[in-house]
């Protein structure tokens, strides 16, 4: 039978806050060492304990727990506190942490009176949490024994969804209808207004209601506890539409705070080294099915800052996968705006853009997880991404003077953006693209990399005498000594070699050219 996580019998009482006078208790009372080492394992190192980080990937433990001061810290990746801290983090609970922290004690939690209103509150609120769970379970049941759920099935079926992973995503069915829900939870007044409460019922005019959900697959949305705090929903026939459909925003469900699948991917206990981002919970639930634990989907709406803390307090690579369509760039554009400011560290994002008409299920099932995952290990870096795109909103060639202007002018703004080394690195970048040093690049626009200003040196007039190393130059001093040799190099190579976005490869395209037009006499292109 599905699980779903549900307030226990002492939550369901409205309860005040708790005494600070109790939690310094708690704690004083609580191993550090014992609880930690319950969720992951521990070896000691000296006075202290080791492990890899929950928090964040990596080989090399630095995870410090001081059972003396009852405090844990990373080295890696900044994360510390006490015992109730751990539970909040790693567990994914909020206040819940010190019930479950009193439980392991045997300690009665203490709660300071409510006032009438904050207690009527508190209760609705939890009231439902129950009739979400009550829904997801009516679904799931509609999916077994409905008369017309064959349908629902056979969709399942063929997008290879296995009865294991139904069971895990607690996938069901919602009958066609308009009051199925009333109906078949026999709901009175108050069970409808709960239904209208949490999206599921839409309020008529003249107090009717009807079903939001209707004749799809459904997907329970649960939060980072466990608990069903929104449904979407999947049209069967291409007739139906919208095709995907979610609750509206309500007491429980917040779009831009939550991510499909997470709280499945915390479940597998996996040490994952980057969350994929897909477009659709079917696209997460595809992934599972073929032992990719690691995605997690947005519900109708582009990525936010809230989304990319969560990712981060996961993993330090998010991969965002998206169609290769002028929407799905779109859509990746945004993501990389507001993640380029955000990442520090060792934290990374990156790109992946499937062929057109192409999801991950269908890539997976074509490539398989080797071919797929051979696809996210070489998806493009923020940088590249960031330069590409540029690049392809110039008017202008990139190699002519105009568009390298213009290319300075696009990228300011986003190199601005960046933090700790991102912009000194970025700037880098530019300067392979528009043939500036470091220096001139910070002076135009006006930050301060690493290299503002020139550098010093004790040289004297004399020219200093280098190697020459690039294969460019080494071509060029061939050609001086046999001329005729460039006539190798096609109309086509040429044509190529000049539209090139490096300096050196335009320079030796150029020279051929001069080489040619002057029968391949070296002091025309020397000239």
């Amino acid at each position: 039978m599905a699980q779903f996580s549900t307030p226990s019998s002492a939550q369901k009482t409205p309860k005040g806050s708790i005494p600070r006078s109790f939690i310094e208790e708690l704690l004083s009372r609580s191993d550090l060492v014992q609880i930690i080492n319950q969720r992951v394992p521990l070896k000691k190192a000296g006075s202290s304990y080791k492990a890899c980080c929950p928090f964040h990937d990596e080989k090399t433990p630095s995870f410090n727990v001081n059972a003396q001061k009852q405090f844990y810290h990373c080295f890696g990746c900044g994360a510390s506190g006490d015992a109730l801290k751990f539970l909040m983090d790693y567990d994914g609970l909020s206040f819940e942490a010190v019930e479950t922290l009193a439980a392991l004690n045997g300690l009665e939690v203490p709660r300071e009176q409510l006032s009438p209103k904050a207690e009527q509150q508190q209760q609705q609120k939890r009231n439902l949490y129950d009739v979400m769970v009550t829904v997801a379970k009516y679904y799931r049941q509609q999916l077994k024994q409905h008369p017309v759920s064959d349908e629902a099935k056979q969709y399942l079926k063929q997008r290879g969804v296995t009865a294991e992973i139904a069971k895990q995503f607690v996938i069901g069915f919602a009958p066609p209808g308009w009051d199925s829900l009333v109906s078949g939870l026999k709901a009175d007044n108050a069970l409808k207004q709960q239904l209208i409460e949490t999206g599921m019922l839409i309020d008529k005019s003249g107090g009717k209601t009807y079903d939001r959900f209707r004749h799809r697959i459904m997907f329970p949305i649960r939060d980072g506890r466990g608990r069903v705090v929104a449904f979407g929903g999947r049209v069967l026939r291409a007739e139906d539409l919208p095709k995907y459909l979610n609750s509206p925003e309500t007491t429980l469900f917040h779009k831009t705070d939550t991510l499909y699948g997470l709280y499945e991917l915390r479940q597998s206990r996996q040490a994952f080294n980057q969350i994929l981002v897909v477009e659709g919970y079917m696209d997460v639930v595809s992934l599972a099915q073929f032992g990719v634990h690691n995605a997690v989907a947005t519900l109708g709406t582009a990525i936010t800052e809230s989304h990319l803390n969560r990712l981060f307090q996961q993993v330090n690579e998010v991969v965002f996968c998206f169609d290769g369509d002028e929407a799905g760039k779109k859509a990746a554009w945004k993501a990389m705006e507001l993640s380029l400011p955000k990442i520090q560290g060792t934290q990374s994002v990156r790109f992946l853009f499937l062929a057109a008409g192409e999801d991950p299920d269908s890539t997976i099932r074509k490539e398989g997880v080797a071919g797929f995952q051979a696809r996210v290990n070489h998806a493009l870096t923020l940088s590249d991404f960031l330069f590409k795109g540029l690049i392809g909103q110039l008017p202008m060639p990139v190699s002519t003077v105009e568009g390298q202007q213009q290319l300075i002018a696009l990228a300011k703004p986003y190199i601005i953006s960046a933090t700790g080394a991102m912009p000194d690195l970025l700037t880098k970048v530019l300067s392979d693209y528009v043939e500036l040093p470091v220096w001139r690049l910070g002076q135009i626009m006006g930050i301060r990399v690493s290299s503002t200003k020139r550098e010093k040196t004790a040289q004297t007039d004399a020219q200093v005498v280098t190697k020459v190393t690039s294969l460019v130059l080494k071509i060029i001093k061939l050609i001086l000594m046999r001329p005729r040799w460039s006539e190798v190099f096609s109309a086509v190579l040429l044509e190529d070699l000049s539209q090139s976005e490096k300096a050196e490869y335009r320079f030796l395209a150029q020279f051929i050219q001069v080489l040619s037009q002057n029968n391949f006499i070296v002091e025309a292109a020397e000239a």
